[in-house]
């Protein structure tokens, strides 16, 4: 599932990993980007059910349950996570209800992981088309973190044959950037690494910014990996427009009732060595790992139905809900 030299997480279709090593895996972010993990746990879920002994109906019923939940603790804040795991259960629970036997529960299950896997993938080409289009040829477009769809807007400008020129921000404390830059680089896009905080030099010499999304609010703000709201701010100072890359799959639906989105954070030996921590032990160390852009500051939301104001999230929102 990687690429050498520096581990890229690749785009991917149905795996065959338990949910075990999934939650790990996503946990401890091997396995990061919002579609990916959401791919890796409708994987595993059809791992659960192809390797399970249980004939029981309710049995089986409870423990997939069971095992859905424990894959969406794994990331507090990327919503594609839980998303994925409801929209595949949805099936489950629907054939269950039904009274349908275990057999036709399983098969259910099985079918509706490897339909969401196959609409992810397809949903990350259709954004990139979209994307793609609204890039201008010899654009310079800045970007930050890892995100497939974020990659896939940028890969299709470049197969536009729109000779774009790209910045990415290197994305501390795990540089996740460097990975953006080497999967493009691989595609013979023209690529430049900048510093995180160079964001605002650099962006003035951008025609556009592109980011992904973890999660998407009903009022279209964007949560997104730390930094993206610096170059959104930036980047609308400078006049620069903001196009965030999601599949609807991430939108949150349940901030349509008030809830807001957790910001995740993760250990302090990512930003600091323990070596470091162990000299200084009064230091305090804080690493979120999202932050959220207003609606205002991003431009489009390009998704794989189409590219939306960001006042329009309350409408994938309410789709979405009947999904799940």
């Amino acid at each position: 599932m990687t690429d050498d030299p520096i581990n890229i997480p690749t785009v991917s279709g149905v795996v065959d990993i338990d949910v075990d090593t999934a939650y790990s895996q996503i946990k401890d972010m091997r396995i990061h980007g919002a579609g990916r993990i959401a791919r890796l746990a409708a994987s595993a879920l059809k791992n659960y059910v192809e390797n399970t002994n249980s004939s029981d109906r309710e049995q089986f019923y409870n423990n997939i349950m069971k095992e859905g939940k424990k894959l969406r603790s794994a990331r507090p804040t990327a919503v594609s996570l839980p998303n994925g795991v409801n929209i595949v259960l949805a099936s489950t629970r629907k054939s269950y209800n039904a009274g349908e036997s275990s057999d036709n529960i399983k098969e259910a299950t099985i079918k509706a992981a490897e339909q969401f896997v196959h609409n992810s993938l397809d949903a990350y080409n259709k954004i990139g088309e979209y994307g793609g289009k609204r890039i201008r040829n010899g654009d310079t477009v800045i970007t930050i973190c890892n995100s497939e769809a974020a990659i896939s807007v940028l890969k299709a400008a470049h197969d536009m044959g729109k000779g774009i020129k790209i910045i990415c921000c290197e994305t501390r404390p795990l540089f996740q950037g460097h990975k953006t830059a080497a999967t493009l680089s691989k595609h013979g896009c023209d690529v430049t690494i900048i510093i995180d905080s160079a964001a605002r030099r650099f962006v003035e010499k951008a025609d556009r910014a592109v980011c992904g999304a973890d999660a998407v609010a009903v009022n279209g703000a964007v949560v997104n990996k730390i930094g993206t709201s610096q170059l959104a701010a930036v980047a609308h100072e400078a006049r620069v427009k903001l196009m965030a890359a999601a599949e609807t799959y991430k939108f949150y639906a349940d901030t349509m009732y008030g809830e807001l989105t957790e910001i995740e954070e993760r250990d302090a030996t990512e930003v600091c060595s323990e070596e470091y921590l162990k000299a200084y032990p009064n230091i305090k160390i804080r690493n979120p790992v999202f932050d959220v852009t207003p609606p205002e500051n991003i431009d489009v939301i390009v998704t794989e139905k189409g590219i939306i104001p960001p006042s329009a999230a309350s409408l994938v929102i309410k789709d979405l809900i009947e999904l799940m």
